[in-house]
């Protein structure tokens, strides 16, 4: 058999972890996939699932194919996509991340907008708070909010975003506003532990640093509850900028101290550079980028 179809069934059974659901995904019969992943063992001499009745898994070596073979096949696709010309409509399947409430306030809109520019592709969105290994995971394109560590992967900045403290005019009428932060102690305090994880909140002011250990009345692990807590006038809480740049707009928010907010954290979209830039990603990326860098609440 081709090897490059013996590479295509292995991802597909390893992504869907099964044999008849790779089989669906790539509209083979469950005996063909299972003679395909067969061949393949034996070409390469080593066994690359776990077989139970229940599941199926990836031994270590499948695991390094596995990411050995998205690698090449991502590659061969560009390579076919780069042939076909660069003003070739994007065709075919794109899978993005972002943070969860980053990903529904900003990037939902630019996939619903890509997909009506390009009838002809598909997107798979994955939106987790957490960081995510594009290639091990499948991915072509990331959002990242915060510094990133060196990567292959290529990096495009297209705005920022800031850790800021806020209430309801409500709460401020009735208890007052802040002057510094210790003086937070003395109020109602919501942490949202996606943000703020630690008791201890730094803050920074010039070249002066302070710490200040709050108590919170209420800790979510929702950033939306933390949110809503906030507009219903119970206390102060901590989020980045761009979750509450509705409540800003609309005055259900303010944001207190803000000559003590920490530097800023940058926002990048990244994405799996290789030998050939791919038009579906290019597209993507040109589209996400421009309307990230026009929005006011990420500057």
């Amino acid at each position: 058999m081709d090897r490059l179809h013996l590479m295509t069934v292995f991802v597909a059974v390893a992504e869907t972890e099964s044999f008849a659901a790779g089989s669906r995904r790539l509209g083979m019969s469950p005996p063909a996939v299972t003679r395909a992943i067969a061949a393949l063992e034996k070409r390469l001499g080593v066994k690359l699932f776990n077989r139970t009745t229940r599941f199926v898994r990836t031994t270590e070596a499948g695991q390094r194919y596995l990411e050995d073979s998205r690698r090449i096949i991502g590659e061969v696709d560009d390579a076919d996509e780069a042939v076909v010309g660069i003003n070739a409509a994007p065709r075919g399947h794109l899978a993005v991340t972002a943070p969860v409430l980053f990903g529904r306030m900003f990037v939902l809109p630019a996939i619903v907008e890509y997909l009506r520019r390009y009838p002809a592709m598909e997107v798979s969105a994955l939106f987790v708070d957490r960081v995510v290994n594009l290639l091990e995971e499948g991915l072509d394109v990331g959002i990242r909010i915060g510094e990133l560590p060196d990567s292959s992967m290529k990096a495009l900045r297209v705005g920022s975003v800031r850790r800021v403290l806020c209430a309801s005019p409500r709460y401020l009428k009735q208890h007052g506003t802040p002057t510094d932060p210790a003086a937070l102690a003395k109020h109602t305090i919501i942490a949202a532990s996606g943000v703020s994880p630690s008791s201890e909140w730094k803050f920074r002011h010039g070249t002066k640093s302070i710490t200040v250990r709050v108590q919170p009345k209420l800790t979510v692990n929702s950033n939306d509850a933390a949110i809503e807590a906030a507009e219903t006038g119970f206390g102060i809480t901590r989020l980045l900028s761009y979750q509450i740049a509705p409540q800003l707009a609309a005055g259900r928010l303010k944001i207190i101290l803000p000559e003590w907010e920490p530097a800023p954290m940058p926002i990048h979209v990244i994405h799996r550079e290789g030998r050939y830039a791919a038009v579906k990603v290019r597209a993507f990326v040109d589209l996400i980028a421009d309307k990230l860098r026009n929005d006011r609440a990420l500057r």
